[in-house]
């Protein structure tokens, strides 16, 4: 029988969601990877576990997650029926639905009929009566941005979730949807985007659209899948993401890294006395623009290092104006 750690609040950070009544954990637990019909479910048990142990509230889900797609809502919630129940309203769980999902015309983008009954699909596999955060993945290009933003606002109006976000937004449409979610009395939430130290979009003005608006932050492959660590600095080990052929992070991509400045980056983290993977972590959240970050996990003492970073100093403007002579214009 799992008992949580009656600590766990004393070892995290919890910062404010944009102008809303929400706090969430300074890291989120990401589901992407590790939690699928292939995975070891005793694993990905004491990966949550962990987290919450730690004081990591937020987790963060998707309907295509797994393999197979949905796998990843049904394991969590199977950890939720067996570990997590007595702590539901500690927890702050969210979904998503843009992408490819099921055959047919209405299995993927933005309608309002695909959002509403992947939703309801979602809450099936995970057994929750709501999620606290349903996101939009990814903007259509066909659907009117008017029939997402309702659906949305219907998703939360009909008890589904507490609060909506998006994700993958450029600025225009994140204005825009804000303005009409506001509008319909559901508030725009939080923004989950790309964000490390490779991967800046959102700097060029983004930032500023959720300040005006009022708009949360996450960001998720705050690592650049692995790359802002310290395992591919001499080659790549066999039993790696890239060296075991992931999609997400294939040898040529790492072949093709700038090693030299990733080897520098390292040498400011081990002067800190930290991991570079810690240090990219606090980069993400320096300054206080973004909300949270998500982390991904394929073992629970990555969490435990990675929670860690929190209890470091932040960086000095001196080490932030080193890390950017670093990078220069490098982007991944």
């Amino acid at each position: 029988m799992y008992i949580a750690d009656k600590e766990r609040y004393k070892k995290m950070k919890y910062n404010r969601c944009g102008r809303s009544g929400l706090k969430l954990s300074a890291l989120s637990l990401g589901l992407w990877h590790n939690f699928g019909s292939s995975d070891s479910f005793d694993n990905m048990t004491d990966m949550v576990t962990t987290a919450f142990d730690l004081g990591i509230t937020h987790f963060d889900i998707a309907n295509n997650y797994g393999p197979y797609p949905g796998s990843a809502e049904e394991n969590f919630g199977k950890i939720m029926t067996r570990s997590l129940a007595p702590y539901r309203d500690e927890l702050i769980i969210s979904s998503k639905a843009g992408y490819w999902m099921w055959d047919g015309p209405y299995g993927e983008w933005g309608s309002r009929k695909y959002l509403v009954s992947s939703c309801d699909q979602s809450l099936k596999r995970t057994g929750l009566e709501y999620f606290d955060i349903f996101y939009h993945h990814r903007p259509d290009p066909e659907t009117p941005l008017e029939e997402t933003a309702a659906a949305l606002d219907y998703i939360v109006k009909s008890g589904r979730a507490l609060y909506v976000g998006i994700s993958n937004y450029g600025e225009e449409a994140t204005l825009k949807i804000s303005k009409l979610l506001r509008d319909m009395g559901t508030p725009l939430l939080i923004h989950q985007q790309r964000y490390n130290m490779f991967e800046r979009g959102i700097e060029n003005g983004l930032q500023k659209v959720w300040e005006s608006e009022g708009i949360g932050s996450i960001a998720f492959c705050p690592l650049a899948q692995g790359l802002l660590t310290n395992r591919y600095l001499n080659g790549i080990p066999a039993d790696s993401r890239a060296g075991k052929s992931s999609v997400f992070l294939t040898a040529d991509r790492v072949n093709n890294a700038p090693i030299a400045k990733i080897a520098a980056l390292n040498e400011i983290a081990v002067d800190r006395g930290m991991s570079l993977a810690q240090m990219a972590l606090l980069w993400d959240l320096r300054g206080g623009k973004m909300t949270s970050v998500i982390i991904g996990a394929s073992k629970p003492q990555q969490i435990t290092e990675n929670v860690a970073a929190l209890d470091a100093p932040e960086l000095t403007p001196e080490e932030l104006d080193k890390i950017e002579e670093i990078l220069g214009n490098e982007k991944l």
